[in-house]
């Protein structure tokens, strides 16, 4: 295993576009610090978004969690790219002549989407607990560790994900699109909702069935956080409305995704078996 990832890491340190978006995105996922640093001063009105309580302890789990997810299409395209130089370069065929068995190409590259979800969420980890010992107004260490469960969504959201543009990379076999699909197929789930909240369910029965598709199961993975801000809260009791979300991780939906990322990483070896190379 440890051969077929350095064989990858390798192909990725020498593409400079990869390299430039893999320093992007964790740049990006770094900057979520500035947003400590996001203040309004007019007259008497003064407001430090950092002391909003953003970056409280537990609740920074969910912020940071659900907020870094957005910068997930920078490795989406370093992947889907990965697959496109694959076929272009010919590096493909060569692999499979010098010994790698398809099942190890496959092996590889889903390797390699188990590696950047896993350093992507212990960076988050690292920053945001830092972000919390220094502006969390609870530093109990039973606070500080609870609530870890969004940690754990967000590296099976992430694996989930890049499956499925390996997938689309292999059965596409170009970059551009292989995105294109990627965002047809959001699409696609959008105009399903939309037909099955006109046509059949209400929102609870629509929301149901959607939470069996692949892009709305890893989105509701991680619910918004905003809402569960005193100040967002306060607001609402004031105009007279109450929010009932239900933000936990729950284990069914995790189940969910680990489902859909077996189905992508089957399809994307039933695929390149079936190809003639």
């Amino acid at each position: 295993m440890v051969r077929l990832l350095q064989i990858e890491f390798i192909k990725l340190w020498n593409n400079r576009a990869s390299k430039v978006l893999i320093t992007s995105y964790f740049v990006l996922l770094t900057s979520i610090a500035l947003i400590a640093a996001i203040k309004f001063d007019i007259g008497p009105v003064k407001f430090h978004l950092a002391e909003q309580g953003i970056f409280n302890f537990p609740y920074i789990w969910h912020f940071n969690t659900f907020v870094t997810a957005i910068f997930k299409l920078f490795l989406a395209i370093v992947i889907v790219s990965m697959m496109a130089n694959e076929y272009s370069n010919k590096t493909i065929k060569q692999n499979l002549i010098d010994g790698l068995s398809k099942k190890e190409f496959i092996l590889s590259k889903f390797l390699t989407v188990v590696s950047f979800s896993a350093i992507s969420t212990l960076f988050v980890f690292v920053v945001s607990l830092i972000l919390g010992l220094i502006y969390s107004d609870y530093n109990e260490f039973s606070i500080i560790f609870s609530d870890l469960e969004f940690l754990l969504a967000f590296f099976v959201k992430l694996v989930g994900f890049f499956s499925f543009c390996l997938f689309l990379g292999i059965f596409v076999k170009r970059s551009a699109f292989a995105l294109g699909f990627l965002i047809l197929w959001q699409v696609f789930e959008g105009f399903v909702r939309g037909m099955l909240r006109w046509k059949v369910f209400d929102g609870k029965g629509t929301d149901a069935v959607m939470a069996f598709f692949p892009l709305n199961a890893m989105f509701k993975l991680i619910d918004e956080p905003f809402s569960r801000l005193s100040a967002v809260q306060n607001v609402a009791s004031q105009i007279g409305e109450e929010f009932k979300l239900d933000y936990y991780v729950h284990w069914y939906e995790i189940l969910i995704v680990l489902g859909w990322t077996a189905i992508f990483i089957y399809l994307s070896y039933a695929l390149l078996k079936k190809r003639d190379l």
